[in-house]
């Protein structure tokens, strides 16, 4: 099984001009705590987390080092810090070197870099493209979607590419949900806004041709967290 059979294909990203408070709305309304920054063209080029905005001119957060502390930093760090604290875009603030997997990377490739790095989740490339994340309630779907003895096979992508189409179609918002298909069954894991969302991820599953059964455990959000959920 590899990473493009259990990642999230509809990755919430900012451009390079987002602004960072659109940026912090975006992160608490979607339950994230990171945001891939994309080019037009697919391409990522950095990665804002809650961390590059803990720090912040406009909430009394940014560091101040002591006056000693100072002379041992190297002349452009002040510029840099100043950059990080008070600079309104993600191409300000987001952190550079980002830590990706390709999509044909096993899941046992992409436990090693989450463990190395110490990250929650990895974006997915393919030819320096973003495709998806994966996250480590992703990479347990997936191992659980594994004893079913059976390896993902072209068929099963395509099923899972026809039911996140549905889904689409449906309305439902996917942000807390994550799709894994082995051996035509098809597991869905999450929480949907409404539960009517709830009931239209099993017609959409139910809608997609090669199913053979499908595995649903979703969960409607409680009402008084629905409000924090972005509209698809």
């Amino acid at each position: 099984m590899q990473a493009r059979d259990v990642m999230t294909t509809q990755v919430i990203t900012v451009a390079p001009d987002t602004d960072v408070r659109e940026i912090a709305k975006r992160l608490l309304e979607s339950g994230i705590s990171a945001v891939p920054v994309v080019e037009r063209d697919g391409r990522i080029i950095g990665i804002v987390s809650e961390g590059d905005l803990m720090r912040r001119s406009e909430s009394d957060t940014e560091r101040r080092s002591s006056w000693w502390l100072s002379l041992l930093l190297l002349p452009e760090q002040k510029a840099i810090d100043y950059v990080k604290t008070h600079g309104h875009r993600a191409a300000d603030v987001m952190t550079r070197q980002v830590i990706t997997a390709n999509d044909d990377a096993s899941l046992e490739e992409v436990a090693e870099i989450l463990e190395k790095h110490r990250i929650k989740r990895v974006p997915v490339v393919r030819s320096d493209k973003l495709v998806g994340i994966v996250s480590r309630a992703n990479l347990l779907h997936g191992l659980v979607a594994r004893q079913s003895g059976a390896k993902p096979s072209m068929e099963d992508r395509e099923v899972k590419a026809a039911l996140e189409k549905n889904l689409a179609g449906a309305g439902v918002r996917t942000q807390l949900l994550n799709v894994v298909v082995s051996g035509g069954v098809v597991h869905v894991w999450g929480v949907v806004v409404t539960p009517e969302e709830q009931a239209a991820v099993l017609v959409a599953a139910e809608d997609a041709p090669g199913v053979k059964e499908i595995r649903a455990n979703v969960d409607v959000l409680p009402f008084y967290m629905r409000p924090f959920v972005r509209a698809g």
